[in-house]
């Protein structure tokens, strides 16, 4: 504007009377959108000459000119009719709003279905892109896989589609024949959805191939226990996958979201299920919050009084509980889980970890072979009757003669060994010895010299035993390496003596020739070294494996110590306040242990152990049988096109 003052002075010699006033509130420009700030002005001059550069200059400044009449009544009706039009205006804009809302809100009722439709128009002419048409024209040939107990339900649906479209032409299913590998397909509901997702997340299933989800619906959330092995943190995640299974078609409903809450949601039976299990061994280990309870009474006593008192308590905390005493210990265990007596007790880490190492072995040992069992499962089926013989029996016997007479070793040590009258000086639990340094001696072929008078093996004839087992898991090597390679080279020349002979039969009764089918040469060399690979993965896996599960121990003893830990440095510190601020201070103290509990041992301590456990079945144990060398069947559905109902399968 004072360019545009200066211009007319300058070009006007100063004949021009202007008055200006800024419009204070932006107006919108009706090209670009944008909010601009305007100036309104008029100018007086006088004569035809002065009117042609003041209309120049204004042009020049990119300005709007309105008309002015010279006389004030014009001016007056002028205005009028002005304000008359903008009321108009409004009018017409007000009645537009008002419509276009009424037109919006009967819309937005019908958007939902209207993408529905669009969705499922634009995945049917997506697969329709797919088919190929006949030499007429006019029939269209889909090649596609349908599941075998379904083939009668699509031939129903077909003759429904073809009555409801009025078509005279019946449709046509022909089974095809196909060397192509079918894709995989696993019926599921909403409880193993997300096991199957699991075990999907490591690889597709081989088609035909042993599915593992379904024992990991048991396996799983019972590893996931051993580690999160406190009945306490394992109701608070009962409370919350409780709520989300009781309420899940409301959840569904509300359709919230979230990528952490949409995995948490998900995997809700999954949840439900680990906490169900580690209330079971939180109440063997008797360890809710770090606490145990005494319900049956303890078998531990001091001396003749069983009632504890305050300073027999004290007493108890800087004794170490040996059963050898038998003032002390009753010599009946407690009914169930662990004596509530030894949460005080100076060896309890010791005891405890001496048993969960132990039972960490014994279950790990026990998955292994579980799976090597699976894998007779596919043999079978498949009709590799060889790979029964070279692989699956010497894989058993070497982990059974090794690893399973581990196991023994620790069964009968727990059954041979004690401090009562029933067992002899030979057996007595100071002669209990180290079931590690036993194995370690069987593998190096040594004998340790025992303290004092005990035996230097565990029962007669021990040595000679372990000798033999050794020997036996030994020659289970070769029998994994070699005959495998030659078994699979003479299969491979007589399928191509077959093809040979069945393609002289053809040219002999002159019925043409016929397309062999394509396999890829075989290569002797690299058939053995990949059988080498796998045998030697085989037989130090064992030992990796197995050392693998003792993390089932690690992360149950962390977790306990940390639960622990947390309640004698905070919650403790409440519960010894006794004034009455001590009770304030109570609900404070509270509030921050609950707040660590939840996010430190409830949260992270469960990811941890999910996450262990999660590897422990991709690694440990499918390892043993599963290939995951297929690929998921994606059929034409609607099911995951509406939203809110991806929880029902097909």
């Amino acid at each position: 504007m004072p360019m545009f003052e200066r211009m007319l002075w300058r070009v006007c010699r100063g004949n021009v009377f202007v008055r200006q006033s800024e419009v204070q509130q932006p107006l919108e420009d009706p090209v670009t959108g944008e909010e601009v700030f305007k100036t309104v002005f008029i100018i007086f001059f006088q004569g035809e000459q002065l009117k042609t550069k003041v209309k120049k200059i204004c042009e020049g400044c990119r300005t709007t000119m309105y008309p002015c009449p010279e006389s004030a009544q014009e001016r007056k009706e002028m205005g009028q009719g002005v304000e008359g039009r903008l009321a108009d205006l409004r009018t017409v804009l007000n009645q537009t709003t008002d419509h276009r809302h009424r037109v919006l809100a009967a819309a937005a009722k019908h958007l939902r279905t209207w993408f529905i439709k669009v969705k499922k128009m634009k995945a049917i002419y997506h697969t329709l892109n797919m088919l190929n048409l006949d030499v007429t024209n006019k029939c269209l040939i889909a090649e596609c896989w349908i599941p075998t107990v379904d083939m009668g339900s699509i031939r129903a649906a077909l003759r429904k589609g073809t009555e409801r479209a009025g078509s005279s032409v019946e449709p046509i299913i022909n089974q095809m024949h196909t060397h192509m590998m079918p894709p995989t397909f696993h019926r599921t509901n909403k409880f193993t959805i997300g096991f199957q997702n699991l075990i999907d997340s490591y690889g597709i299933a081989t088609y035909r191939e042993v599915n593992p989800a379904l024992y990991t619906t048991t396996t799983f959330p019972f590893l996931f226990a051993v580690m999160f092995g406190d009945a306490g943190h394992a109701m608070i995640m009962l409370l919350f996958s409780g709520w989300m299974v009781l309420r899940e078609r409301q959840l569904i409903a509300s359709k919230m979201s979230g990528e952490i809450w949409n995995i948490f949601f998900s995997g809700r039976y999954i949840l439900l299920l680990m906490s169900l299990f580690s209330i079971y061994t939180g109440i063997i280990y008797n360890d809710i919050f770090s606490k145990s309870f005494n319900i049956f009474g303890s078998s531990w006593h001091i001396g003749d009084n069983a009632n504890a008192t305050e300073a027999n308590l004290q007493a108890w905390g800087e004794l170490t509980l040996d059963p050898y005493y038998r003032d002390l210990y009753s010599g009946k265990p407690y009914p169930v889980g662990f004596d509530p007596i030894w949460q005080i007790a100076v060896n309890k880490i010791a005891f405890q970890n001496s048993y969960k190492m132990k039972i960490s072995i014994i279950i790990g040992v026990f998955h292994m072979i579980f799976g090597i069992m699976v894998s007779l499962a596919n043999h079978l089926f498949f009709r590799r009757y060889w790979n029964i013989v070279c692989e699956f029996i010497p894989q058993m016997v070497f982990l059974v003669s090794l690893f399973g007479y581990l196991c023994f070793m620790v069964f009968f040590k727990w059954v041979s060994f004690g401090c009562g009258e029933e067992f002899d000086a030979q057996h007595n639990s100071d002669c209990a010895p180290s079931v590690l340094i036993y194995f370690i001696n069987m593998v190096l072929l040594k004998k340790d010299e025992p303290p004092g008078d005990c035996d230097a093996f565990m029962y007669n004839g021990q040595f000679i035993v372990q000798l033999i087992l050794l020997v036996i898991a030994l020659l289970c090597v070769p029998i994994l390496l070699i005959p495998k390679p030659f078994i699979a080279r003479y299969q491979y020349y007589q399928r191509m003596r077959r093809q040979a002979v069945s393609q002289q039969l053809l040219e002999t009764q002159g019925a043409g020739t016929s397309v062999p089918v394509h396999e890829e040469e075989f290569e002797f060399s690299e058939v053995f070294i990949e059988q080498a690979i796998h045998t030697i993965e085989f037989v130090l896996g064992c030992v990796s494996h197995t050392a693998s599960y003792l993390r089932l121990w690690a992360l149950s003893l962390a977790h306990g110590q940390l639960s622990e830990v947390l309640w004698n440095m905070v919650m403790k510190i409440g519960l010894q306040q006794g004034s009455t601020v001590g009770c304030v201070m109570l609900y404070v103290i509270f509030s921050f242990w609950a707040v660590l509990t939840v996010s430190i041992l409830v949260l992270m301590e469960g990811l941890s152990a999910f996450l262990h456990t999660l590897r422990l079945h991709w690694v440990e144990f499918q390892s043993k049988f599963y290939k995951g060398e297929g690929y998921a069947f994606a059929p034409l559905t609607f099911k995951h096109i509406i939203n809110g109902d991806d929880e029902e399968t097909g």
